[in-house]
């Protein structure tokens, strides 16, 4: 309104000497777009987030004024709030077209790939993405089958979560052939993105962690180092158990080879749990540490020696910090001690940002990882404190009912 009545003023005073006013003449620009545009060129990327106090200084607004303006580009889709005074540029901003992804969740078995998917479904949802949503129910051919709906469906890019290193080249051939860009969570798919762990570093934390405790209760001996692979996933995150033996020798560098014991578990609680009891029946070591490719491998692995009576002979790191792992480490005087968090539950976000920028053309990286952190029963509360409302399922119900 005020740039409005400055352009009639500037008319009416030219009208009245009897000149012809020239368009350079006026200044049509509307200062509060102005202000709202200074706003958006703070940001140097799509990634960068900035502070209410930063964005004050660079544009040299009034913090409440930056404040109202943030807010709006927020309502707008310009911006996004990630929490209290900090923003980003929106990924719907940036995604130019209504686009249609399929995600091929691992199995609604795991709580942990449960919460992948959740994470997913919601932020496709937040961004405006329609989601072709199939489940690979830890199967290889389901996969397989599912890769080849997607090019049926015709999607623009599909997020993949499945356990099965042995057809993971037939899914990314399969979609590679479709012209379909894929993003691979946990397991790496040849030519695909990747995002996921940090295989050998979250490793690495559980075996310094199981080394650590082992010095301080046993003075750092043990008998057996008992770990619980998932070889049908690949090389790859194999590395967990390369990283957990090297976090361990880093404070106990004199174990020997021999002491430890592979077991495959298939990475599931009641595979592990009857390999395990076997395992038990036939073994005769005192101290045992045990680490494993997740959690329900180690809850398993855990539960055989606890039916045997000899729980007090372990100490447990698990992966994943899932849910049913966090009710064990909170348990009083529990062995299972930690287990090496990947938060599922923020996939979906950084999944979406990754998904958008491959099909802008911007310069990414071939894989993205998770940042890891210990949980214990030292930080259990503090980093999860809302544990407390989520109910039991019937997976809970397998590692407590004899409890």
């Amino acid at each position: 309104m005020k740039a409005m009545a400055k352009a009639t003023a500037m008319t009416k005073r030219a009208l009245r000497a009897g000149t012809r006013l020239r368009p350079s003449d006026v200044d049509y620009t509307i200062a509060s777009v102005k202000r709202a545009c200074d706003i958006l060129k703070c940001f140097d990327s799509e990634r960068q987030l900035l502070r209410l106090d930063e964005i004050e200084v660079r544009t040299g607004l009034p913090k409440p004024t930056a404040f109202r303006f943030l807010r709006t580009l927020v309502t707008c889709g310009m911006l996004e709030r990630r929490e209290k005074n900090l923003y980003r540029l929106s990924a719907a901003r940036k995604t130019k077209k209504a686009y249609r992804f399929g995600y091929a969740g691992e199995s609604e078995e795991f709580s942990f790939s449960r919460l992948v998917s959740e994470s997913v479904q919601r932020c496709a949802y937040e961004s405006g993405v329609e989601l072709v949503l199939l489940d690979n129910q830890y199967s290889a051919k389901k996969a397989l089958r599912n890769a080849m709906r997607f090019v049926d469906e015709k999607v623009d890019l599909v997020v993949e979560f499945q356990a099965h290193m042995a057809v993971a080249p037939q899914v990314a051939s399969t979609l590679s052939g479709a012209g379909i860009p894929l993003i691979a969570i946990e397991i790496p798919h040849p030519g695909a993105y990747f995002y996921g762990a940090n295989n050998y570093r979250a490793g690495w934390i559980a075996g310094h962690y199981l080394a650590q405790n082992c010095l301080n209760m046993w003075d750092g001996k043990f008998d057996e180092l008992l770990l619980l692979g998932l070889p049908m996933a690949g090389q790859i995150p194999q590395t967990r158990m390369t990283g957990l033996i090297a976090g361990l020798r880093e404070l106990l560098p004199k174990f020997d080879d021999r002491q430890v014991i592979s077991v495959n578990g298939h990475g599931q609680y009641e595979h592990t749990l009857s390999a395990v009891r076997k395992h038990v029946r036939s073994g005769k070591a005192l101290r045992v540490l045990i680490g494993g490719i997740n959690d329900p491998s180690t809850l398993g692995a855990f539960r055989a020696y606890e039916e045997a009576g000899r729980a007090e002979n372990c100490l447990v790191v698990g992966q994943n910090a899932s849910i049913e792992a966090r009710r064990e480490i909170r348990r009083p005087g529990s062995r299972f001690i930690g287990s090496v968090a990947y938060f599922p539950e923020n996939y979906g976000q950084a999944v979406m940002d990754f998904a958008f920028d491959v099909l802008l053309g911007k310069e990414v990286p071939p894989a993205l990882f998770v940042k890891h952190r210990l949980i214990t029963a030292a930080n259990v509360d503090e980093i999860y404190p809302n544990d407390a409302l989520i109910p039991m399922d019937s997976s809970d119900s397998l590692l407590y009912s004899s409890r």
